[in-house]
């Protein structure tokens, strides 16, 4: 048979005329817009709506090009679909128009003059450029468009790096290049952050994850800030708006409607790096708000469905943002589920990290599942089979799972519990060498029979202190919010070494100094997967405010400058991160066992303290050391009291001695040695610890 006379057989011909456009009952899957021989498919659920339309535009234009009715038998079950012809998907952007009750109390939002956004739009305009202030009196101002499904990967392929082997790396993708100093071509893009993968390998990460590059508003902030009367950006992105649609804010190209190829042809080359890519992802909440907020998409188009709903009507405020997703609904699963496997599909994303994944577990009535049918889901779907799906595991509305959340054999933790041991015991609280030494081993109690990657340990991260102010201050300075101070967190467990904010005094800055070598020295030698916030590396500052979520200036961005002032630190975080990577046994994948009977040696974790062998677990206790054994041996000693220390050390195994990785307290370049360099100890058996400091051992030959 010929391939014309294969083409014949092919359905793609119209059977109705809608408002001067050729038609016919379109296919009902996949939703959205979708190329057919001939046209384009629309499709688009809504389980209580009366009457659709499809809204078409050509780009920028202020009225609709034409509207198509669906007709009635172009409806399959809750699912309209059309198939429309001779349309230029290039130059087309769309919406639909929803028609039905107006019931709140009930549940529905049905509004047939509101334009709506396409929720499986694979991109959407009228964001095109970063700060460009949407217009919002159009029809739909955020519409919905196609993306070509061309772009040339290559070779490229999942990197599968093993979850133990990681170094996550978390930054934003405008505030890493859009300071000045960052010398890219493009700042604050995809493509400048491309220019800027040889300091990511540099440094030894492999991995980065990404705050949220969904399509998001940057002026869904009503606020401004309180000394300049300048409107106040949603500069973190945590209110999506396109949930398949890259931001095209962060594109250099974005006003060409180019962004999906950037932002591939970022993680291609992220990719070739060696550097795996994990999205931070919002599916607790929308853009769309309570019942004061716009309606976008989901509100009007089928509000019950896509929301958790009091009996009055009312949204649950589980995410502390006013609207709370419906995860576990059928329909709204099978929108995350479908979205995911898109981003890992279509972009070659090799991750996620969940925001306020404890909402992902609740019922329609917000009750927590034993078994919740979303997590599940993922865990076992086969597209996701490979990708690395994080939790952070509470949310706004007091549901704390750290330790409890599902995790089918699949699921890793953001660990807040990590975070608060480790500062409280660099703070030189009494009474946390107990729970630290449970979090440098792995976090078992909480983790059993998960394994150490469970774990994902983090001191700092974009919600929060920096590490540089982690050791500047004592209480949060978040006054440019526009809050009065009342937003952020106040339980930061920091401490000013002394002095509150910038000082000149060489004694504290000496003193922070060491503080942070202090906190990166446990993280990357703890046993787990280790976050590092972006800049931290060079002592990254936000003046003490704790809550930069609508920051868009120098408070926010990384300033490249600093690394040379911290050239110190810098050196210090690579080395150590080079050091992990050249051990295993700082990654094992699974929680030490302790003594074994049928073990030759020592066991593969023991603890001491000042004496060999004998740890101090008392309340007044501010000091820990562990070794670890195995093929190798590494010993850690901790130091949290004020006061030095002489370690009688325990004996490594037979023709090896001790030999100095790391000292936060000693001066440059001795605080540190690369891997291979390490220097032997001038008297072996036996070392002075200095006052809040941190020393590494390395058992050679």
């Amino acid at each position: 048979m010929t391939t014309t006379d294969n083409r014949a057989r092919i359905d793609a011909y119209p059977t109705h005329r809608i408002a001067g456009y050729d038609v016919r009952a379109g296919s009902p899957m996949p939703f959205g817009a979708t190329l057919v021989p001939g046209g384009i498919n629309f499709s688009v659920y809504s389980d209580r709506a009366t009457r659709m339309w499809l809204v078409l535009f050509e780009p920028g234009a202020r009225e609709p090009l034409a509207e198509l009715e669906f007709l009635p038998s172009f409806r399959v079950g809750s699912v309209y679909a059309m198939t429309v012809f001779g349309l230029d998907a290039e130059s087309l952007e769309y919406g639909f128009r929803a028609d039905g009750p107006f019931d709140p109390e009930h549940g529905d939002w049905f509004d047939a003059t509101r334009v709506l956004t396409d929720p499986y739009a694979r991109m959407i305009s009228g964001r095109d450029e970063w700060g460009t202030e949407p217009d919002r009196d159009r029809p739909c101002p955020y519409r919905s468009r196609m993306v070509f499904d061309d772009f040339d990967w290559g070779d490229d392929a999942p990197l599968n790096i093993p979850a133990q082997d990681l170094v996550v790396y978390e930054l934003h993708v405008r505030g890493f290049t859009r300071h000045p100093s960052s010398g890219v071509t493009a700042p604050g893009t995809y493509a400048g952050l491309r220019e800027k993968i040889p300091y990511l390998t540099e440094l030894g990460v492999n991995c980065v994850e990404l705050m949220p590059v969904f399509e998001f508003d940057e002026h869904d902030n009503p606020r401004s800030d309180p000394a300049t009367g300048e409107p106040l950006l949603d500069y973190w992105g945590y209110n999506t708006i396109g949930f398949f649609s890259p931001k095209a804010g962060y594109a250099a190209t974005g006003r060409f409607g180019m962004q999906a190829d950037e932002f591939k042809a970022l993680v291609k080359e992220l990719h070739a790096a060696g550097i795996e890519v994990v999205l931070d992802v919002v599916f607790n909440h929308t853009a769309e708000g309570n019942e004061q907020g716009p309606t976008i998409s989901f509100r009007g188009l089928d509000n019950a469905t896509y929301y958790m709903l009091t009996p009055a009507g009312d949204y649950y405020n589980f995410s502390g943002t006013g609207n709370t997703v419906n995860c576990n609904h059928p329909v709204v699963r099978d929108f995350v589920l479908n979205c995911l496997r898109h981003w890992v599909s279509q972009y070659h994303i090799d991750g996620f990290r969940f925001d306020l994944a404890a909402i992902l577990d609740r019922a329609p009535d917000g009750t927590p599942l034993a078994n919740p049918p979303l997590l599940e889901q993922l865990a076992h779907d086969p597209v996701l089979r490979h990708c690395k799906l994080i939790a952070e595991a509470w949310d706004a509305a007091g549901l704390y799972e750290v330790g409890t959340f599902p995790a089918y054999g699949r699921w890793a933790e953001w660990n807040g519990k990590y975070r608060d041991a480790v500062r409280r015991f660099l703070r030189g609280d009494p009474g946390t060498v107990g729970e630290l030494a449970t979090r440098l081993a792995g976090s078992p109690d909480l983790y059993t029979g998960r394994g150490t990657t469970a774990s994902v340990n983090f001191i700092t991260a974009h919600d929060g202190f920096t590490l540089h102010d982690l050791v500047s201050y004592d209480a949060k300075h978040n006054e440019a919010n526009g809050e009065g101070n009342a937003d952020g967190a106040d339980g930061n467990y920091s401490w000013n070494c002394g002095v509150e904010g910038p000082t000149d005094d060489p004694d504290v800055l000496r003193l922070r100094m060491r503080q942070m070598k202090n906190a990166m020295a446990v993280l990357l030698t703890s046993q787990g997967m280790p976050m590092l916030l972006s800049g931290d590396e060079t002592a990254r500052t936000q003046s003490g405010n704790n809550n930069t979520y609508c920051q868009d200036n120098e408070l926010s961005w990384l300033d490249w400058n600093r690394r040379d002032s911290y050239e110190e630190l810098h050196r210090f975080v690579r080395s150590l991160i080079a050091f992990r990577h050249a051990h295993p046994l700082l990654r094992s994948p699974c929680h030490p066992g302790g003594s074994s009977a049928d073990r030759e040696g020592p066991a593969d974790i023991s603890w001491h303290g000042v004496r060999a062998w004998q740890p101090d677990w008392s309340t007044e206790s501010r000091l820990l050391a562990l070794m670890r054994s195995g093929d190798e041996q590494i010993y850690v000693a901790m130091n949290a009291h004020w006061e030095p220390h002489d370690l009688e050390l325990p004996r490594p195994e037979l023709a090896t001695e001790w030999h100095l990785v790391a000292d936060t307290a000693a001066e440059p370049p001795h605080d540190i040695h690369e891997p291979g360099e390490e220097a032997p100890l001038e008297v072996p058996g036996h070392y002075r610890i200095a006052p809040r400091s941190t020393v590494i051992l390395l058992a050679r030959p």
